[in-house]
């Protein structure tokens, strides 16, 4: 999949060409990123609250390889995030709440390749490839909420390839591959009862998404 924007002067002599192993970029900021994870993340969160006169939020997360830039520069950035066959990349969290006089918020995520790119030049270019090989991003929640005064909000997300960009250059070209060969979990076991507020769960599994923003620059 490839998501672009504005193309001028992409991999012109100005910058260079992606494809240069030699490549420097333009004036301002160039930034090469290698992320590689071969072995296995994971996370297990468990608890027991109870009584608690305030809100209770739990979150978890396990992720392979990620990378936030944000420049104020005409940047160049050339990134690869890879996650091996042998790893597996995964956050369970199981819980017990009860009697709490605020809001419950539960939030689990793993994802396996994360990319976020903001800068604010006049040329801005990214580079990305992102693959996931990992046996499986995998998100569980394991909850048993009772007696919440307020709202009880339960969220998990398994994502095998992530990426997003947003600039206000006049020139923003950006080239993205993701490529996914995972199988990505995303479970929410509840019991939920006597809920004074609201009640929402959400849960997804994604194999590869992007977004790209390119503001109005006139």
């Amino acid at each position: 999949m490839t998501l672009s924007a504005t193309c001028a002067f992409a991999g012109g002599s100005e910058y260079g060409s992606w494809n240069d192993g030699n490549y420097t970029g333009g004036a301002g900021s160039m930034i090469q990123n290698s992320q590689s994870v071969t072995q296995t993340q994971w996370s297990n969160l468990n608890g027991q609250l109870d009584t608690i006169a305030g809100d209770a939020v739990v979150m978890g997360a396990a992720g392979g390889n990620l990378m936030d830039i944000t420049t104020m520069n005409n940047t160049a950035v050339k990134s690869s995030q890879i996650v091996g066959p042998n790893a597996a990349i995964g956050s369970n969290i199981d819980v017990g709440i009860n009697n709490i006089g605020g809001s419950v918020g539960i939030q689990n995520q793993a994802v396996c390749n994360g990319l976020s790119v903001s800068t604010d030049p006049t040329f801005s270019a990214t580079h990305s490839y992102q693959e996931c090989g990992a046996l499986d991003p995998s998100s569980k929640i394991n909850a048993n909420v009772t007696n919440i005064y307020g709202d009880a909000v339960f969220q998990s997300s398994a994502l095998g390839n992530t990426f997003e960009a947003d600039s206000n250059a006049p020139n923003m070209p950006v080239f993205n591959k993701q490529v996914n060969n995972s199988i990505g979990a995303s479970t929410i076991n509840a019991n939920i009862y006597n809920i004074g507020g609201s009640t929402s769960l959400t849960s997804s599994a994604i194999g590869n998404t992007g977004q790209v923003i390119h503001y109005n620059t006139h």
